[in-house]
């Protein structure tokens, strides 16, 4: 896959990532709990297929002897899984979707107490502003409807637990294949949101909607972003993936009438902004630091495309 081919399927990825919330305002009786079941019983079958094809019962020895740090990421996926969705069904799409945002500053935050990892300068100050843009949308927005804390804490615990899989990822990518945690973590989502939804209420055309959630929102774009991580540096991969936030708010706002208040446009855009200068600049440096080759060797300075070769 070659880098251009890479950014083009990325946007690809975040559109379908988008679509959950305008999908989850057509529903007619599925509500809460119901909706996570059902787009991740979906999302495990097709999972469970794909692998099967792809990797047969190795899948199940993989998962057999992935010890902790599989069933912990696992469960990781199980909490964005869940809480995602469950955080559409209490407070507005842009305030998921904005909150969800801060993934990067939280994987950085963490990777200084997980990996031992330095913090820039830069990420601490874009953490200071997101917080600001974020509380800002919040204290403005709030109209005292308990609901909206309850869906702002629940859509907090996505960037999470999505950093603290990134996170254990890094730590442990020389030992253990966490790929199958995926679909442990539709299998436990799967479970606990049943038992919590009994009896299910939804109609065929919910069940169909959420079909398609589980597959073309969850599934492929998965896959596909795991073939793209393979191509892109990692802040590049960051800068694409808030994208989501965009084209999110939008597709609500055109299908569903579900416009954003303008404390949530001018909250929302200080955080974005600050988020994509980060990660710009996070990737400008990544590019200019240079190839240390062996002793003896010399150092190796990448060229810009304008230089003569």
């Amino acid at each position: 896959m070659t880098h251009r081919r890479a950014v083009l399927t990325m946007l690809f990825v975040t559109l379908l990532w988008s679509m959950a919330a305008v999908v989850t305002r057509q529903l007619e009786s599925a509500r809460g709990f119901e909706i996570t079941f059902w787009r991740s019983a979906f999302m495990w079958l097709s999972r469970t297929l794909y692998l099967g094809i792809s990797g047969g019962f190795s899948v199940v020895v993989q998962i057999g002897q992935g010890g902790r740090a599989l069933w912990v990421s696992g469960l990781m996926w199980s909490v964005m899984f869940t809480c995602f969705m469950l955080a559409l069904t209490l407070t507005t799409a842009a305030n998921v979707l904005i909150t969800m945002s801060i993934a990067p500053l939280i994987t950085a935050l963490l990777a200084r107490l997980m990996l031992g990892q330095h913090v820039p300068r830069r990420t601490w100050t874009a953490i200071l502003l997101a917080g600001c843009g974020i509380a800002w949308m919040y204290a403005a927005g709030f109209d005292g409807d308990p609901k909206q804390l309850a869906g702002t804490a629940v859509a907090m615990c996505v960037p999470l637990a999505g950093a603290i899989n990134w996170n254990l990822s890094q730590r442990t990518a020389a030992r253990i294949d966490l790929v199958p945690a995926l679909l442990i973590g539709a299998t436990i989502s799967s479970l606990l949101t049943l038992l919590l939804t009994w009896p299910l209420q939804a109609s065929t055309h919910d069940i169909a909607w959420l079909a398609m959630l589980g597959v073309f929102q969850l599934t492929i774009p998965c896959i596909l972003a795991v073939h793209v991580a393979r191509v892109l540096p990692a802040p590049e991969m960051s800068l694409l993936v808030l994208l989501e936030s965009v084209f999110g708010i939008a597709w609500v706002w055109l299908a569903s009438s579900e416009q954003p208040t303008a404390a949530v446009v001018l909250g929302g855009s200080l955080v974005l902004v600050t988020l994509a200068v980060n990660q710009w600049l996070g990737l400008r440096e990544q590019r200019l630091v240079p190839v240390r080759l062996p002793v003896g060797l010399g150092v190796f300075e990448p060229r810009s495309p304008a230089q003569p070769k």
